[in-house]
């Protein structure tokens, strides 16, 4: 969601307000974290694994210890756009981690596949958040305009119709934000329990301790997403309900 249309309506809305206040500070704290990541995730790209092995060869022998031989490791275009796609079973690495041999590249590469260990194992969060998928993208394409209408309607007519309805398309995508928080931490635990176990992908406990700080970075970019969303779904309803009042 655009940040400065949320702030535009916040001021629209009532002016400063602590609600308004929250979500400057969440902006910012979202702001300082995504910074952070970056660079650790740079710090860290430039740091040789021992091993030598590459984040597409992490991917395989960690598929491989799990007896995994249904998902294919692929490159996909783009910068920090790793994912796992459990529809077609695939491991997605960004360039800068399938051909890297970085402490950062063995990270990433470890934690997608980590989902696809969560897929195979059913993991319950990761079933309920493939469940929730196509809700959500009928939320989310809903949301922007409904919030931003319904705001114009509360105001200039006193209707709040379409204002409810964004409201409850952002409790949607904002339940599924906070359904993600557990499956990305299950993910990292799973991709450092193995990197721990593994001595031949990761050599020193300085690599592990790097590893893990990238991973914590990454799971921070999530959290901080998941209370955006919150604060901002908190202000529409306070919104709704004072002009309901």
């Amino acid at each position: 969601m655009n940040n400065y249309l949320i702030i535009l309506n916040y001021i629209g809305a009532g002016g400063l307000n602590s609600g308004w206040l929250l979500m400057i500070a969440i902006a910012i704290i979202s702001m300082i974290v995504q910074w952070r990541f970056r660079s650790k995730f740079k710090e860290y790209a430039e740091i040789p694994l021992t091993s030598g092995l590459s984040g597409a060869e992490v991917a395989e022998r960690m598929l491989r210890d799990h007896g995994i031989s249904n998902v294919q490791v692929m490159s996909v275009e783009g910068q920090l756009t790793d994912h796992y796609n459990p529809e077609n079973r695939t491991v997605n690495l960004s360039p800068d981690v399938y051909h890297s041999r970085s402490v950062a590249a063995a990270a990433v590469a470890a934690h997608e596949c980590g989902h696809a260990v969560q897929h195979a194992q059913s993991y319950s969060w990761l079933s309920f958040r493939s469940a929730m998928v196509p809700i959500v993208q009928t939320a989310s394409t809903m949301v922007q305009w409904t919030l931003m209408i319904g705001v114009m309607l509360l105001f200039f007519s006193n209707s709040p119709t379409v204002l409810f309805i964004g409201v409850v398309a952002l409790g949607v995508v904002t339940a599924f934000s906070f359904v993600t928080l557990p499956v990305e931490f299950d993910a990292s635990r799973r991709a450092l329990a193995w990197l721990d176990n593994n001595y031949n992908v990761m050599q020193t406990k300085q690599e592990h301790a790097e590893a893990k700080d990238a991973l914590w970075w990454a799971a921070m970019t999530y959290v901080v997403a998941a209370l955006s969303s919150l604060a901002t779904l908190l202000y529409y309803l306070q919104l709704l309900n004072s002009r309901r009042d």
